[in-house]
């Protein structure tokens, strides 16, 4: 696996810190909104990633945070808590504004077939070691108190932007939001480890510390939850490229602070998904998220392919046309890989060999999923048996996801019953020549996605939805 490392500004071969064991670290939503499917895009990479590691062979452990606490209106550590603003919007508390949308967001992974982390903490469950984490820097000299909250000292640090390599003024003006002035900071670009009710009086979420009642900063979350998820030694961090800074950079500062040595080698970012108007968010124009596009006739897995045909570095513009291109091309896949008759024929070792290495060698080549899905096209056409091509096929959606193979409809009992009742109707239909009532029972079962076949050992059938 050769992978583009933000830190580093190349395309590495990937080398694990113990092995093939890969400790891969997500940082997970917000959960004070629906995730747009600019957010969405992110995921999708990553989940790639994951399953692009795994059918390469090495055993991936990924863990995932949910910030239900400490995330600001801006990155850099100003304004209102994200998750305050969201339980103010819609008059509930923030644990219940937080169980729902963590609820969405998961729904909206299963409905893109993305694999949702085997370890997926909540950053208000680890508070303590939050505690711990703070205590141990500031004891080091790299953290200070300042009325009341608690700041993570930047000017101790040579290499504070290594993971940007830009200057400070650069990065200043580049944050997302409106940046306001912290008086109570030593240098402009320290951020909080702990706020306390001396700034925020009016938040939900308080906790005692040794600093006083309050809550934890944003970045502080994903260290800690790594740290005591996967150890000292991280190998892959992702994020989308607007984590970059300040988040990932305060996170590397923070933790190797912490440690006294590297944290994690290699950094994954995905690019912006954006609109007409530009970067996509939540604050402009028409909200896009996936029940938007199911509300407009779109299938979920149209536009994961409209993802997977650009490669994730590569900032991608979404309008509804081109996901009309990416739909009418999912649907064209489909049904070309549904006109595959299962054959009885052995699977060619050669033919499947060549094919899946070329798969592997697409993945390799830091995530080239445009190539990827050339490999399946190149499947498609190939002189070889359907019985190659399908179990190919079936392979490469361990990685693509996108239900290319249909899968048997499981029937219960009393849906059985139902059909093959009504196949002895249909039967006794055409012996009393009532082919009206056998043609309305075959059109009721075909409404129902129930197609009947007529063979001369009897009707069978087959469900299709």
């Amino acid at each position: 696996m050769n992978l583009y490392n933000t830190l580093t500004k190349k395309i590495e071969k990937f080398i694990p810190n113990n092995g093939n064991e890969v400790k891969l670290y997500t940082c997970g939503p917000t959960v004070y909104h629906y995730a747009h499917i600019g957010n969405l895009r992110t995921y999708i990479s990553e989940d790639i990633l994951e399953k692009s590691l795994k059918y390469l062979g090495y055993n991936v452990k990924r863990v995932m945070n949910i910030t239900d606490v400490g995330h600001l209106s801006s990155d850099a550590d100003t304004g209102e808590d994200k998750m305050l603003k969201g339980a103010k919007r819609e008059k509930k508390t923030v644990l219940e504004i937080a169980e729902y949308y963590t609820n969405c967001f998961k729904e909206d992974c299963n409905k893109l077939n993305i694999k949702w982390p085997e370890t997926v903490i909540p950053a208000t469950s680890q508070i303590d070691e939050y505690i711990k984490f703070i205590e141990k820097l500031i004891e080091k000299g790299y953290a200070y108190l300042s009325e009341g909250n608690v700041y993570f000292d930047t000017s101790r640090l040579n290499d504070y932007y290594k993971l940007t390599n830009h200057n400070e003024e650069e990065l200043i003006s580049g944050v997302r939001d409106t940046v306001e002035e912290d008086t109570n900071k030593k240098n402009k670009t320290d951020f909080v480890l702990w706020f306390t009710k001396s700034k925020f009086e009016d938040q939900e979420l308080k906790w005692d510390s040794p600093w006083g009642l309050g809550y934890p900063g944003w970045h502080i979350e994903c260290s800690c939850i790594s740290l005591k998820y996967l150890g000292n030694k991280l190998d892959i961090h992702c994020g989308g490229v607007d984590n970059i800074f300040p988040h990932h950079t305060n996170e590397i500062a923070q933790t190797e602070s912490y440690l006294g040595d590297k944290w994690c080698n290699y950094w994954f970012h995905t690019e912006h998904l954006n609109d007409a108007t530009g970067k996509m968010s939540k604050s402009k124009g028409e909200f896009l998220t996936v029940s938007l596009l199911e509300s407009k006739g779109y299938n979920p897995l149209a536009y994961r392919l409209f993802c997977l045909q650009s490669h994730y570095r590569k900032q991608l513009v979404f309008t509804y046309e081109s996901l009309d291109i990416a739909g009418n091309a999912y649907n064209k896949l489909i049904s070309r890989i549904n006109s595959l008759k299962q054959d009885k024929s052995m699977i060619d070792k050669e033919v499947y060999e060549k094919y899946n290495n070329n798969f592997k060698e697409a993945l390799s080549d830091d995530l080239n999923t445009s190539n990827a899905l050339t490999v399946l096209y190149d499947v498609l056409k190939a002189d070889t048996n359907n019985s190659t091509k399908l179990a190919l096929i079936s392979s490469f959606d361990k990685v693509l996801s996108l239900n290319l193979i249909k899968k048997e409809e499981e029937i219960d009992d009393d849906l059985l019953k139902y059909i093959t009742d009504s196949i002895e109707k249909r039967k006794n239909a055409k012996i009393n020549k009532d082919y009206e009532l056998a043609d309305s029972i075959r059109k009721e079962l075909l409404d129902k996605g129930i197609i009947l076949k007529d063979t001369r050992e009897g009707t069978t059938f087959e469900v299709i939805k």
